[in-house]
């Protein structure tokens, strides 16, 4: 079974991972840096439509974030 806590942690380790820091991820989505915080910290997780261009921009599969790989 999934959980969110899963979710959370391969979301985390790709936006550490990406090399681009969280203000120009943020910038990228149009979103505050605050969020990207809270993404990384495990304390929200992105609506779908975010998710999607996060993994675009991050160049990660959403398969792996959504950890059905």
């Amino acid at each position: 079974m999934i959980t969110l806590e899963q979710i959370q942690k391969r979301l985390a380790e790709a936006i550490k991972q990406s090399g681009l820091s969280q203000s120009e991820i943020a910038r990228r989505l149009g979103i505050k840096h605050p969020q990207i915080s809270c993404y990384v910290h495990g304390k929200k997780l992105p609506a779908l439509d975010t998710l999607a261009n996060l993994c675009k921009i991050l160049d990660v599969d959403a398969n792996y974030i959504l950890c059905l790989e």
